[in-house]
């Protein structure tokens, strides 16, 4: 399994940084697109690293915020095949209350590019060892309302439970490699989650961001705690982690916990 790093908000050499993430994974063959970015400069990456958007299979998105789904107008340009797996009740309908913001889908994504989009739900097989699960514990409401994300529909409010997020989970010889890109249903908590889902198998890897950014230095030291004591080996991470909170991930975790960045290479 190899990974490369298409978008983060930190670069390195000549490649383009934005925030937003977006992941090229290979798996026993395939090509698959995790995220796009914001703006869709994950397809320039792309090819300065070798890689062609047109050649890659299927896409997923990890929830429904612009800067993981903004890139995939882009995408679809470039690429007129790959359909991309969304969770069922995506929609354009998140917000940031505290900013009074609209954090969503690029409004008219979803219906200009319907036929694109695969509405999924529970826990799907994407491809033989990769499955998509969506978040299996009650409450995540209260994570929404504690950050200030919420959904708009019908006219009415309600505090984001994330249930248009998920993990993509790969089984590799190392044991399990999970991918969330932001992990708002909390990191350590979606590790249990695969864990629970997959008893009788290892977690190796959490990659993605944290969400972390906002955090106090205890929730951050308290999220380190809870990982460890997950077990898992590697946790890679960037985005929405944060600098101060990859800090104070590395005092904790030490070189279990990899800070990514545009164009890093990940080999499982």
């Amino acid at each position: 399994m190899r990974i490369k790093v298409l978008i983060d908000n930190i670069s390195k050499d000549e490649l383009k940084a934005e925030w937003g993430l977006a992941l090229y994974i290979e798996y026993a063959g395939h090509k698959i697109l995790l995220d796009a970015g914001t703006t869709g400069i994950f397809a320039e990456n792309a090819r300065m690293l070798g890689i062609n958007p047109e050649e890659i299979e299927l896409a997923v998105l990890s929830h429904a915020h612009y800067d993981h789904a903004d890139g995939l107008e882009r995408f679809f340009q470039e690429n007129r095949k790959a359909k991309c797996y969304i969770r069922s009740c995506c929609g354009e309908d998140c917000y940031d209350r505290i900013k009074d913001k609209y954090i969503g889908i690029k409004r008219g994504m979803l219906e200009a590019y319907d036929d694109r989009f695969v509405r999924i739900e529970g826990d799907y097989e994407l491809l033989p060892g990769a499955v998509l699960l969506p978040h299996k514990r009650e409450g995540l409401d209260k994570l929404g309302e504690k950050v200030g994300m919420y959904r708009y529909c019908g006219g009415v409010w309600t505090a984001d439970d994330f249930s248009h997020e998920q993990s993509l989970v790969f089984e590799t010889e190392k044991g399990l490699v999970i991918c969330n890109s932001c992990c708002h249903g909390s990191g350590d908590r979606i590790i249990e989650e695969v864990q629970q889902t997959y008893p009788d198998k290892k977690v190796y890897a959490l990659i993605g961001g944290l969400h972390l950014f906002k955090s106090s230095d205890e929730e951050v030291l308290k999220m380190a705690e809870n990982i460890r004591k997950t077990g898992v080996e590697k946790v890679y991470t960037g985005h929405c982690t944060g600098e101060r909170a990859m800090e104070l991930l590395k005092q904790e975790l030490g070189s279990m916990a990899e800070h990514i960045y545009t164009g890093m290479e990940i080999e499982i």
